[in-house]
């Protein structure tokens, strides 16, 4: 019987899941997905188009699938939907005791809408629901960005009873945007007679990056007092999030009205947890993030470092908020535009996931037709 690491473990008691950033259909048939569940406390499972870019370059694992896809003429979109809502239900089944346990809270697998349609709300919530009812799976979460055309199609998708994954948060002020979305949502869905208690929904808040993107800034700057805010902001940022989710799924009456009805609240996930400055301790983004009705999806190159030395600190956000303020008021201080900063991360974000979708796209339409003519 294999054990659960320690640390990890201590993490997951903490009331953080684990959730693996990172999916493949080697990690699947090899077993390796079934092995972290057993032994790292894995309970979860995010991707995104630079994930499955990855996986599909790597190896020949999708070769035969891509071939017959091929021979039966399947263009490339309907290939890269069939490959990856293969992999993904798979990934649901694997995880399914998990989600049985945690009574639908966790043992759950993350899909994403095509991040060409990040700024169209109508081809967003068409492409949610059609990704819904081809993994079908009551363990799916579907990954919708927090774009400006992103938060009306959150509420229109929980409206319609499914569950989803809002991504690519980085700013506090968007973050509330989100929550009320959700919330609008379970309302929509209530009058329209779903089982609220069904529908599940994490808040993808992004770290590492906002620290790459203002320590940049702050070298710039050059002064004594930017140096000493460098490494700062991702947490602290974090940090004000969780505290605008206890006002409002803890605090506010209007999400309590809905919990009589069995509405679960919109967890905080952190993403983005893998630590880019080497001057920063590697499991940074993981144990200093803890509080009870979070989840941490990491990669596994993180997972792997906070196995090995990680410490959960059980006070990295309980009671931080006022420290947490003083580092963004130091650093709008200090002249760093914090408005401007989010919009870059934002649009750097939705970006970032085209070009990998487009990578994949070119390199499957490069496949298909080879496979053709084979």
């Amino acid at each position: 019987m294999s054990e659960q690491n320690a640390n990890l473990a201590a993490l997951s008691q903490a009331g953080v899941s684990v959730w693996l950033d990172d999916l493949s259909r080697t990690r699947i048939q090899s077993g390796n997905l079934a092995e972290l569940i057993a032994t790292k406390s894995v309970v979860g499972v995010t991707t995104n188009p630079s994930i499955f870019q990855a996986a599909l370059s790597k190896g020949n694992a999708y070769d035969d699938q891509v071939n017959e896809l091929a021979a039966r003429g399947a263009d490339v979109d309907a290939t890269i939907r069939t490959v990856t809502t293969d992999d993904v239900r798979n990934a649901c089944d694997v995880l399914a005791p998990q989600y049985e346990a945690s009574k639908g809270v966790d043992g759950r697998v993350s899909i994403e809408v095509d991040p060409r349609l990040a700024h169209d709300s109508d081809q967003t919530v068409a492409q949610a629901v059609e990704l819904w009812k081809i993994v079908d799976r009551p363990n799916l979460l579907i990954k919708i960005p927090a774009t400006e055309a992103g938060i009306p199609a959150i509420t229109k998708v929980i409206a319609e009873g499914i569950s989803v994954n809002v991504t690519l948060i980085f700013s506090v002020e968007r973050y509330e945007l989100v929550m009320g979305a959700y919330i609008e949502g379970l309302e929509k869905a209530s009058a329209a007679g779903h089982d609220l208690s069904k529908i599940h929904s994490v808040a993808s808040f992004f770290v590492s990056r906002v620290d790459t993107e203002i320590d940049k800034r702050l070298d710039a700057i050059g002064s004594d007092e930017a140096k000493a805010l460098k490494g700062k902001a991702g947490l602290a940022n974090a940090r004000l999030a969780y505290l605008a989710y206890q006002k409002v799924f803890e605090e506010q009456p209007r999400f309590r009205a809905l919990t009589a009805a069995g509405a679960n609240a919109q967890r905080p996930l952190w993403a983005s947890t893998g630590v880019k400055d080497p001057s920063l301790p590697d499991t940074l983004y993981v144990g200093e993030l803890v509080a009870p009705g979070t989840v941490n999806t990491m990669p596994e190159k993180t997972m792997d470092a906070f196995a090995d030395h990680g410490k959960v600190n059980p006070n990295s956000i309980i009671g931080q908020g006022p420290a947490s303020q003083e580092v963004f008021d130091a650093l709008s201080g200090i002249g760093v535009d914090l408005t401007d900063v989010f919009l870059t991360l934002e649009n750097e974000g939705v970006e970032k996931f085209e070009v990998a979708w487009q990578e994949l796209l070119d390199a499957t339409a490069e496949q298909l037709a080879a496979g053709s003519k084979a």
